[in-house]
């Protein structure tokens, strides 16, 4: 691979394998203590390095394949049932990642994803518009919170949104192993959240940003302690990514929708949020592959129109 990346190019240089593999034992080591039992965390150790690998397609068959396993059977107990603290294993990681990335400059990003699923066993399958797909399709629909700086960036908390037709059906939640103190919430919800625990654990930002329909109007208490952290002219709440994205071909996926936002906060293109900060250019450049993928797709179903 060639590149010109200033920040490539030295990573190149100051990373090897002996490297990699050290830094991915320490932050291993550091979770360990999270697991009960030696084979729940050997089995996580070899789900992570297999997830890093560059295997072409990821599930638990490829993966127990890679790692010399007959059957999937132990990553599945792993996923399923065996008991460790989720919870403080993503507040570690998080934890290694503010060590070598926290910036005060940085920004926290909110965004939904879709993962596309057969069957409607998986916990929270419903028909949805991932942005994977770009139509309607069964999905597990999650919201993220990720942590951007000009050094890199990473996911910092995540949460699984479970549609109120799920909750309203108590036995198919117990057979996906859905705890029955589980509560709906909607995505927003879900949102504040995911910034409030930030907001606690003294997580330094200075940007906060939203996609729709995960952003939704700020909660008046979270503006409130934003507003302590962050000014509200740095809040980015709506879908600024739909404004002015252009596509191959001319026109756009969506046309612009007005953001909801605090008195104060900002509405800004792509390109104008690229111009006010070098770190959003990863951000624009999801964005815009999302218009293609959408573009296409509605080009097709005008083809197939007769």
């Amino acid at each position: 691979m060639w590149t010109t990346k200033d920040h490539t190019v030295a990573v190149g240089h100051r990373v090897t394998p002996a490297s990699w593999q050290t830094r991915v034992d320490e932050l291993l080591g550091r979770i360990a203590g999270r697991f009960g039992r030696v084979e729940p965390r050997r089995h996580a150790r070899a789900l992570v390095l297999r997830l890093l690998s560059g295997l072409p397609r990821k599930n638990c068959w490829t993966i127990a394949e890679h790692a010399g396993q007959a059957t999937p059977d132990s990553l599945q107990h792993l996923l399923s049932r065996a008991v460790w603290d989720e919870h403080a294993v993503r507040d570690d990681i998080r934890d290694y990642l503010l060590e070598h990335l926290a910036d005060p400059a940085a920004v926290l990003v909110v965004d939904e994803t879709g993962d596309l699923k057969k069957g409607t066993t998986p916990s929270g399958c419903n028909a949805s518009t991932p942005g994977t797909a770009g139509k309607v399709d069964n999905a597990q629909v999650a919201v993220y919170l990720a942590y951007a700086t000009t050094a890199g960036h990473g996911v910092i908390d995540r949460e699984l949104y479970l549609p109120q037709g799920w909750l309203a059906d108590p036995a198919r939640c117990r057979a996906a192993g859905v705890p029955t103190q589980v509560e709906f919430q909607t995505k927003p919800e879900l949102a504040r959240r995911r910034l409030e625990r930030a907001l606690d654990a003294g997580v330094p930002a200075g940007w906060v940003t939203a996609v729709s329909p995960a952003s939704g109007p700020p909660h008046p208490t979270l503006a409130a302690r934003l507003a302590e952290r962050i000014p509200p002219a740095r809040w980015l709440l709506g879908d600024p990514g739909h404004a002015g994205v252009r596509v191959p071909g001319g026109g756009c996926g969506h046309p612009a929708r007005p953001a909801s936002r605090a008195p104060g906060a900002i509405q800004l293109t792509c390109n104008e949020i690229t111009t006010c900060s070098p770190r959003w250019s990863w951000w624009r450049r999801r964005q815009q592959a999302r218009a293609r993928a959408r573009a296409c797709h509605y080009r097709r179903q005008a083809a197939q129109q007769p």
